[in-house]
């Protein structure tokens, strides 16, 4: 399941965080320094330095604006997030075909987090670069998305998946992983589309028993799937 959450930031945050990362002073890095074995061998961008201030500070607004957007909240079910870090392309830079490791240790601890779903939350508008398209393979093809600025896709993190060369101008993103729920992508896709037609159904004032009832299924599979 692909899901796009428009407008996660506003504009006046969108400013602030292309202020910040276009800073002399921004710590960018070689972004193979988080690649696995598969993602070393095909990934050329930078990336802000996992454990500096600025990509600690600009992650927390992230998880302040993913907890208060019911969109996402409906789509991933999450139970836990990892720090969202930033990354940079211009010049050629592009990431070849790879999929997301499974499981990610936490930085500066002991735990680990299962990668059910990867997010990209595009930080520049499409037209201010070429190139730079998120393409995902899924059962219905390769999807290509290119999202306006402040605009996130969630998607498995089990899917193969590629970032074009950027041939013009910088592409500024936010990536990170979520821990769900629950596990299964068939699981959480049937309760989204669950969730979804309740809130239209309340929307439109149908059937209220009815609507208690469906409501009680959602909770009932929430309860029979989930892994807290």
């Amino acid at each position: 399941m692909l899901v796009h959450i428009p407008a996660l930031l506003t504009t006046d945050q969108l400013t602030h965080f292309r202020q910040r990362l276009d800073a002399a002073d921004a710590p960018w890095v070689d972004g193979r320094v988080t690649a696995g074995h598969q993602g070393i061998h095909v990934k050329q961008n930078q990336q802000i330095a996992e454990a500096s201030p600025l990509g600690i500070e600009l992650g927390n607004i992230v998880v302040a604006a993913l907890e208060r957007n019911p969109l996402f909240i409906s789509a991933a079910l999450p139970n836990r997030i990892y720090p969202p870090m930033f990354n940079r392309y211009q010049g050629g830079m592009h990431f070849g075909n790879h999929v997301d490791g499974s499981i990610r240790l936490l930085p500066g601890t002991a735990d680990k987090i299962r990668t059910d779903l990867s997010a990209t939350l595009f930080l520049t508008p499409p037209s201010s670069y070429d190139g730079g398209e998120l393409l995902i393979e899924d059962n219905y093809g390769t999807q290509t998305v290119k999202l306006p600025a402040g605009d996130m896709l969630l998607y498995p993190a089990s899917s193969l998946h590629r970032v074009n060369p950027v041939t013009r101008g910088t592409r500024l993103a936010c990536f990170f992983w979520v821990q769900s729920m629950v596990r299964d992508d068939g699981q959480r896709t049937m309760l989204f589309d669950l969730d979804n037609a309740i809130q239209q159904l309340t929307a439109t004032n149908a059937d209220e028993t009815s609507r208690i009832r469906l409501t009680g299924c959602y909770h009932n599979l929430l309860r029979m799937w989930s892994e807290i």
